[in-house]
């Protein structure tokens, strides 16, 4: 019976495990080696604002894993592989053979190199254990400020004002929202923020956080200083991938893997935040690290573990995001300088379009409009549609020049719906993962 070894609960590992055993319905050695049970990061937001309890952050239940025949080591932290004779070994001592091994161990937060990141009231908002921190601490009218005006501190910003805090948004680069939209979008934005008392401060550079009566005094190399009672560090993340330098597995931004998620070494698999693999605009390899992504390399590992052959046409980059009832998406190659650019801007609903287009092919988009506007809703879905596809828009280029709105029409006169439909990750419809079952 194979034996295959998960190093990481999050959104890789479980769609993994999951893929698994609907393939191979127990029919294998499943041992998951984790440092934290199975959760969703993505749901975190919504634990700090208090509209979904603790329970409801996990994605499996000891009892879930039990079912699904999965052996556990919760709480342990994997030190080194050894490819040559395909053992893991565990922090502490410990060694686990495998037949096949994943390795999803996700990203880690950065902090600002200044003094006092490391004080008291200073927090990333990463993990379940940070979320449950700032969630316990938070008071309302608290004066909040975050560090980092990217994506990962605006999928908070809705909490944070929610609970009732005081907010102040601080980013090194000129504008918000730097890897996400361009100047355009994020005037928009950083407006939208101002008329709902969120104070954005762009081009300011942290120096230090000192102490100060009980809160915390941030100082800046230029700007004036400012008081916060808690401070949210989300000035980016980097893949958990140090530890793996020695096993002679292939590394560059990220672990190098090709279509199948499998890296230089046949039996070892990578998916998630640590994955570089293939960019679906590009071509090129990428490490993407969001959530869609994760999803798609674990499953794409997982059968692959299970004794498939499964490609993939590679990941998209893509990142979406409400901010208080501001819908704000971006697809692809948003930024690519050699594209055709196309963009028109409604300031009065507000509403913003941008398409970038390579020849008759939509490379990439910028999508921003109200939350509840219909037409900012399905256009963000067919935007991503039609850059994932890469469909043939010629006929439509030049209407789409002058009436970048008008995406509907394009949409579906180029038959883009019926290309979706047929780029299931499996080729055929998944099993929902509560439905996933073993042979008895």
């Amino acid at each position: 019976m194979a034996r295959h070894v998960i190093i990481g609960a999050g959104t890789a590992g479980w769609n993994a495990i999951t893929t698994l055993r609907e393939l191979d319905k127990g029919g294998s050695e499943i041992i998951l080696v984790s440092e934290e049970a199975p959760y969703s990061r993505m749901v975190l937001p919504y634990y700090l604002a208090q509209s979904i309890g603790e329970s409801h952050v996990y994605t499996a239940s000891s009892s879930r894993l039990a079912e699904l025949k999965v052996e556990t080591r919760i709480g342990q932290r994997a030190e080194q592989i050894d490819s040559a004779a395909k053992k893991l070994v565990l922090e502490g001592g410990g060694e686990i053979e495998y037949d096949n091994l994943l390795i999803a161990t996700g990203s880690s937060p950065l902090k600002a190199p200044v003094p006092g990141a490391d004080g008291d009231n200073v927090h990333s908002f990463w993990t379940l254990s940070q979320a449950q921190t700032v969630t316990a601490g938070l008071r309302k009218e608290a004066r909040v400020a975050v560090i980092g005006a990217g994506f990962i501190s605006f999928t908070i910003l809705n909490a944070l004002v929610n609970r009732g805090a005081i907010l102040t948004v601080v980013e090194l680069e000129s504008r918000i929202l730097p890897r996400m939209v361009d100047e355009t979008g994020a005037t928009i934005v950083e407006k939208w923020l101002a008329e709902r008392g969120v104070v954005v401060r762009t081009a300011t550079k942290l120096s230090a956080i000192e102490d100060k009566n009980g809160a915390k005094l941030l100082r800046f190399e230029n700007g004036p200083d400012l008081e916060a009672d808690l401070v949210i560090m989300a000035t980016g993340i980097r893949p958990n991938i140090e530890w793996t330098r020695s096993s002679g597995i292939e590394i560059n931004s990220g672990i190098l893997v090709d279509d199948h998620c499998r890296t230089n070494i046949p039996n070892i698999f990578a998916a998630g935040d640590i994955a570089e693999g293939p960019d679906i605009v590009t071509g090129r390899k990428a490490v993407h690290a969001i959530e869609p992504t994760a999803m798609l390399h674990g499953r794409i590992a997982g059968a692959n573990m299970a004794g498939g052959d499964t490609a993939f046409a590679g990941s998209l980059l893509m990142n979406i995001v409400d901010v208080l009832d501001l819908e704000i998406a971006s697809f692809g190659a948003w930024d690519d300088p050699e594209a055709e650019a196309f963009e028109t801007v409604k300031p009065d609903r507000p509403a913003f379009r941008k398409l970038l287009f390579r020849g008759g092919r939509v490379v990439g988009a910028v999508i921003l409009g109200k939350t509840r506007d219909i037409w900012t809703t399905n256009d963000v879905g067919m935007l991503k549609g039609l850059v994932y596809t890469g469909v043939d828009l010629s006929d439509w280029k030049d209407h789409l020049r002058h009436n970048p709105f008008d995406v509907k029409r394009a949409f579906l006169a180029a038959g883009t719906a019926g290309q979706l439909l047929s780029k299931t990750v499996l080729g055929r419809p998944s099993v929902p993962a509560g439905e996933i079952a073993i042979s008895s």
